[in-house]
């Protein structure tokens, strides 16, 4: 063979071996790379249809509830969602309620973000519940069985118990006026505020800032 074959096979081999090299490498770790991708890919796919599903649940929020949910405020609690997906995911509610067939979308809803809601009909079960199970916070009505009282009279009972865990009160029948008891962490007559405070606890509860 020509020796200025030879000169040209030999300056092109470093060259197909860095060749040889990148194309053993990509297949090596072609299947690595790919299974790392899927995951993030399909959490987001999952993410997108968790923040859909919630899309619905709060116009059948507002529709239970007889209000009118405004498109910014949808904006706003779709967008808090979204950003606290990982937060909320495996969170734990004990609802107390009488007539929890009223907080359907609600729970529908809470439920949607992965997080575990059990459903209480009265102080008796509350307190039972809690002796069994652990949560990250409480949601309550206030008149229950024809007690216009009872939501905070089981806030006294939670306080003998020695239960610090954070109350949320949603109640049609919330007056501000006549003052919130130091054991509430907040009060409201409208749900999609519900979901804004238990965000707001959720994230107190996953970072360590200290609960009222």
């Amino acid at each position: 063979m020509p020796e200025g074959i030879w000169v040209k096979l030999i300056d092109t081999l470093p060259s197909l071996l860095w060749v040889a090299f990148a194309t053993v490498v990509y297949l090596s770790l072609r299947g690595t790379i790919v299974q790392s991708l899927v995951p993030r890919v399909t959490a987001l796919r999952t993410l997108g249809v968790e923040i859909e599903i919630a899309g619905r649940l709060i116009d059948q929020v507002a529709e239970e509830s007889d209000i009118t949910v405004t498109s910014a405020a949808r904006r706003g609690v779709l967008g808090r969602l979204e950003h606290a997906a990982d937060t909320l995911s495996g969170g734990k509610i004990l609802w107390v309620d009488d007539h929890p067939e009223k907080n359907g979308a609600l729970i529908r809803l809470f439920r949607s973000m992965e997080m575990r809601v059990d459903t209480v009909h009265s102080t008796n079960e509350a307190k039972l519940a809690l002796g069994h199970g652990s949560y990250d916070l409480i949601i309550s009505d206030i008149d229950r069985h024809g007690d216009p009282q009872a939501g905070i009279s089981m806030l006294r009972e939670l306080e003998s118990m020695v239960i610090g865990l954070p109350v949320l009160i949603h109640s049609v029948n919330f007056n501000p006026e006549l003052g919130v008891d130091h054991r509430i962490f907040a009060a409201t007559t409208k749900p999609v505020e519900i979901v804004h405070y238990v965000i707001d606890l959720m994230e107190r509860a996953r970072f360590g800032a200290p609960q009222v």
